[in-house]
């Protein structure tokens, strides 16, 4: 099972929007059921974040049971009464739920829910976290008892930690307002008492394409913002036709009618919502989640954006698990111009984007709009680098469009040392991106690299190759044999056999006499000596031929042993 994770504080550091990878290793029959051993891992990035759970099959059925509120239908296997214990079976089915659960973890809606991440990871996610919502509130209205809550408002957002709730104050019985309360993020990296300040601020920031906060609050568990409740929802309710208060899964995963706006309205739109972010980052305040589910539509076509305090809170954006696959996309403006790229192709498309790029849009697609996606969305974009906002203002789509003068001035006024703060959080949000996007692409490039190494055309090359090595070391041995001429015996001729002889007899010639004794013996009579003749006959030359090569064929192996008795020891 997986560990909770925690921080050096003891607050869980946890980014949910992390992808979960699961394969089905093996299916081992216990008792009166199949268990099936699931290896889990969260993100490619963090390869050592890996574990095992054990699942009988009817867990994977209460699964699908409480993702069927999508409305979308799963290739779950279906159950059998019997022979549910038979090899083949077993491994049919573990194949089957491979496939499911391949299925709802490409879908990033299903990835994402608590669902899904109960079932594969539920030592981190076994929390009733509106409960613990609720708790927060309440102690939140001790301190502000002018409010009162009328109703929770479960899972009508896509974050885990995230929860909702219609509030009212006490003087205004038939006002409805909107909490959301959230647990700090893994992007915190303000301190406390930095967020409680700069939530508290929150009210005070004015912008005509700005949803109003009426009240902000912060403490060490996490923070929570009141909004005016809109009963019509946001720009994803308009595309969608539903209702606000429906949870999340349900009216996004597979909506019964879609709408995509027209042109004219894209344009406006579009280019209100890029002034307000591009306001947003000229003020350093770092936003970077931009998705058409924090976007409001006013009756007169106004855009209004929601969630401002989200990366105050450390939050992290909804498109992340997209964002870390490419390195070009580095800053929380790019990430911004990216997540714009997929808010334009909603509402050009009635749909979501649910891939990391599009490299084909459908032929209905007006030109001017194509440009902008294919400048943000295609593959080869986000490996070569996004247009900024600026950028983005200049293109012929928006550069003609006329805003209406703003009724309400621009001010977002933030003391200086806070706003220190802020910008060494924007740079430490960032880094921790870059650094993930670092990661992610080392790995790919080790996972191409051995997937090429393992590939069949790849085999074909080294068992060639090695063919040829083993062919030309087999033809380098019998070169020698079959080319060189073999080197000749040495053998003595007659001359080098006299030369030889002469030696040896005239060492064996003794020495000359001293003078004295020379004398002495030329006393007696003269002695003829003859002279010495050192020609050697052929009997001669036979004999000392034989003579050399019985010395050049001798070995000690044919001695006979001999025993040595020592007597060098005195005798006492």
């Amino acid at each position: 099972m997986a560990t909770i994770e925690r921080d050096k504080s003891g607050k869980v550091n946890l980014d949910d929007t992390t992808t979960i990878y699961c394969s089905i290793e093996h299916a081992q029959s216990i008792g009166d059921h199949v268990e099936y051993t699931l290896k889990v891992q969260r993100g490619l990035a963090n390869s050592d974040k890996a574990w095992t759970s054990k699942k009988r099959y009817s867990d994977f059925v209460a699964l699908d049971t409480a993702l069927s509120i999508t409305g979308i239908t799963l290739p779950l296997p279906p159950k059998k009464v019997f022979g549910n214990f038979d090899r083949e079976f077993v491994a049919e089915r573990k194949q089957g739920l491979q496939q499911y659960m391949n299925v709802v973890l490409s879908q990033p809606f299903l990835s994402s829910c608590v669902h899904t991440k109960r079932f594969l990871d539920e030592n981190n996610y076994n929390l009733n976290w509106q409960e613990l919502a609720l708790q927060q509130v309440a102690m939140f209205f001790r301190s502000e008892p002018k409010w009162e809550v009328v109703e929770p408002l479960p899972d009508i957002g896509w974050r885990i930690r995230k929860r909702y709730f219609n509030i009212r104050p006490g003087e205004l019985p038939k006002e409805r307002y909107l909490l959301a309360w959230c647990e700090h993020g893994p992007d915190q990296f303000l301190s406390d008492k930095d967020v409680a300040a700069i939530m508290r601020l929150l009210p005070s920031f004015g912008h005509p394409y700005l949803y109003p906060i009426e009240f902000g609050y912060a403490n060490d568990t996490g923070g929570l913002a009141i909004r005016n409740f809109f009963e019509k929802g946001t720009l994803r309710d308009l595309i969608c036709k539903a209702k606000p208060k429906t949870a999340f899964l349900k009216k996004y995963c597979s909506p019964k009618s879609v709408i995509s706006l027209p042109c004219q309205l894209i344009k406006v739109l579009a280019r209100q919502i890029l002034d307000i972010v591009k306001y947003l980052h000229d003020k350093h305040v770092p936003y970077g989640h931009l998705h058409s589910c924090n976007i409001i539509v006013t009756a007169d076509n106004k855009v209004k954006l929601l969630d401002i305090e989200n990366s105050l809170l450390g939050l992290p954006s909804f498109y992340r698990p997209f964002i870390v696959e490419f390195k070009k996309i580095n800053t929380l403006e790019l990430v911004d111009v990216y997540c714009f790229g997929h808010v334009l192709f909603e509402m050009t498309f009635g749909r979501p984007l649910r891939t990391p790029t599009c490299d084909n849009f459908p032929p209905q697609c007006p030109a001017e709009i194509r440009s902008v996606l294919e400048s943000i969305l295609t593959s080869e974009a986000c490996k070569n680098g996004l247009p900024n906002i600026g950028d983005l203002l200049l293109h012929p789509l928006f550069s003609d469009v006329v805003l209406p003068a703003a009724q309400q001035k621009p001010t977002i006024k933030i003391p200086s040392k806070l706003k220190e703060a802020i910008k060494t959080a924007k740079d430490q949000i960032e880094n921790r991106l870059q650094e993930e996007q670092k990661e992610v692409h080392q790995i790919r490039r080790r996972s191409k690299a051995a997937a090429h190494h393992s590939s069949e055309e790849e085999k074909k090359k080294r068992r060639k190759s090695k063919k040829k090595s083993v062919a030309e070391d087999e033809l380098n041995d019998n070169q020698p044999k079959s080319c060189e001429s073999p080197k000749p015996e040495k053998k003595t001729t007659i001359s080098e056999a006299v030369t030889s002889e002469l030696s040896v007899t005239t060492s064996a010639i003794p020495p000359a006499l001293p003078p004295a004794m020379a004398v002495k013996a030329n006393v007696g009579p003269a002695i003829s000596t003859p002279e010495l003749d050192v020609t050697p006959t052929e009997s001669q030359t036979a004999g000392r031929g034989a003579l050399l090569s019985g010395i050049s064929g001798f070995k000690k192996t044919g001695l006979k042993k001999s025993d040595t008795i020592d007597k060098s020891q005195p005798m006492i």
